[in-house]
């Protein structure tokens, strides 16, 4: 996976790479610079360039975007938003050398210097946001408000390393943010631009090599990583020419109760099409399902779960479950059996208040809330849960030693049997999920790939990035409105198809 790191890992790798190789600060800002001014080169079309530049680091790369700008004979203007006399260091340094060779700066550090220069810097073929790094704690008011609101008015917008208003390591908007085109980031992603809501202003992003040697990352206990295709393939199941519907697993479903059924239909059908070689979808009352999919009417019996559970390897109950007194002796019996189960929709609200139970369990747990969800498990708020989705996934993770799937946009997973707390972050998916019954697909996909011998933590990763994939190719077929979840498990047997396995 690709690292990502927080803003204090990020200064521990560039103080790293000062002291231990041997590359001067000012070499790592000239370097970030010259990667920047490259982006914008490919942005302006031989337009004028407008980089406006705060204080600090950021606006020492953005003193150096504008020299090689213009060494590439293209216009290039510095607006500086702070005094000259808040310049300093390295940053100073450039400053210099960027006016020794002739360069423009000109000053909006106040009310009317931004007034009399706002047209100029919004009529710019493109604007470079050099004004805030990943160092911003507290929120952009007053007249750095006004700044970055002249800046979003702008063309093309292009952040150097995070769009300015983004708290680094939780995404959270601090007052205002810019809205970014593309973004360069140096050396790793940052937490901001890879997390709702920040990775939303950042438009397209791309990491550049400044000098820091790989190995230094391994060295700082960097805690979250972003899955790509390329890690999906070393995790899904292999696939051989001695492959029947006994090896691929049985997955038992429960949920779908009346007027539920499609929930239970759906994560059923997602687990036939992800892989399983048999699934049986179970629930109170008589039901029907597609020709594919077993089903078996839940008794009275006080074991008809149990007895259910024999010779499955996985189950997904939730979907459709309802929250009856039977529900929640149905879900205590399948944590107590020690089959992998996926507990999704109402299995959570039914554990929320006794999530010491999921840590009890026999067996190993997935857990797939959405934000309203893990906040009833937490006992807190969706705000609160929004506010750090890494730190909420982590949290809930150590109650429930559970894998903890944290849905929404961009997806977290963390894998409350280890100590490391590591987050999973998934870089697929889009408003097209978005849509009733998406959730019960992708329990549906997990369990799959539980029942074929995956670990509960790279089931949920596997299946989380799968399902984000499916729901983007159906985004351009369909629209991001037009998809609904019954399209899902079909797409997602097209991607499973199309990722090569490893080994």
């Amino acid at each position: 996976m690709m690292p990502v790191v927080t803003a204090n890992e990020m200064r521990a790798l560039d103080q790293a790479t000062i002291e231990d190789v041997g590359i001067p600060a000012l070499t790592l800002m000239e370097t970030a610079g010259r990667a920047v001014a490259n982006v914008a080169r490919e942005m302006t079309n031989g337009g004028r360039v407008a980089v406006v530049c705060g204080p600090g680091n950021n606006g020492g790369d953005g003193f150096v975007v504008a020299r090689v700008l213009r060494a590439h004979h293209l216009e290039a203007v510095v607006y500086l938003a702070v005094p000259r006399s808040k310049i300093i260091g390295d940053a100073a340094a450039h400053l210099a050398i960027l006016e020794r060779a002739g360069g423009v700066v000109r000053m909006i550090d106040t009310a009317t210097e931004l007034a009399e220069l706002a047209d100029e810097i919004m009529h710019a073929a493109v604007v470079v946001d050099a004004l805030f790094g990943v160092g911003l704690a507290r929120p952009i008011e007053g007249h750095y408000a006004d700044i970055v609101e002249v800046i979003n008015r702008g063309a093309q917008r292009l952040a150097l390393d995070i769009p300015s208003g983004l708290h680094a390591d939780t995404g959270k908007v601090l007052g205002v943010a810019v809205k970014a085109d593309r973004t360069v980031t140096m050396a790793a992603h940052k937490i901001a631009l890879v997390t709702s809501p920040g990775f939303a202003y950042c438009g397209q992003v791309t990491v550049c090599d400044i000098g820091v040697p790989p190995g230094l990352l391994a060295t700082q206990g960097v805690r979250a990583g972003l899955v790509e295709e390329s890690d999906i393939s070393g995790w899904l199941p292999r696939i051989t020419p001695l492959d029947h519907k006994g090896t691929r697993g049985h997955v038992l479903v429960v949920g779908g109760s009346p007027g539920m059924r499609g929930a239970g239909r759906l994560s059923a059908m997602a687990a036939l099409r992800a892989g399983a070689g048999l699934v049986t979808l179970a629930a109170e009352g008589e039901l029907t399902a597609d020709d594919s999919i077993m089903t078996r009417q839940i008794t009275e019996s006080s074991d008809s779960i149990v007895k259910l559970l024999e010779g499955k390897a996985a189950v997904v109950i939730g979907p459709g479950l309802g929250k009856s007194e039977r529900a929640a002796r149905w879900v205590a019996d399948v944590l107590a059996v020690g089959v992998p189960a996926v507990l999704d929709a109402d299995a959570l609200n039914l554990i929320a208040g006794v999530t010491g139970a999921l840590a009890k369990a026999h067996g190993p747990i997935v857990i797939t809330p959405h934000p309203g969800e893990a906040a009833r498990l937490l006992g807190s708020t969706i705000r609160e849960v929004e506010a750090d989705r890494l730190a909420a996934a982590r949290t809930l993770a150590t109650q429930t030693r559970a894998v903890v799937v944290l849905k929404g946009a961009r997806t977290i997973v963390c894998d409350g049997t280890l100590a490391d707390d590591y987050c999973s972050i998934n870089s697929s998916g889009g408003p097209a999920l978005g849509t009733a019954g998406s959730g019960d697909v992708l329990a549906g996909v997990i369990g799959a790939l539980l029942a074929q011998g995956l670990s509960a933590s790279d089931a949920a990763r596997a299946g989380v990035y799968v399902h984000g994939r499916a729901g983007d190719v159906l985004a351009v077929l369909h629209g991001d409105r037009g998809v609904i979840s019954s399209d899902l498990p079909v797409a997602v047997a097209g991607i499973l198809a199309k990722i090569p396995r490893l080994g």
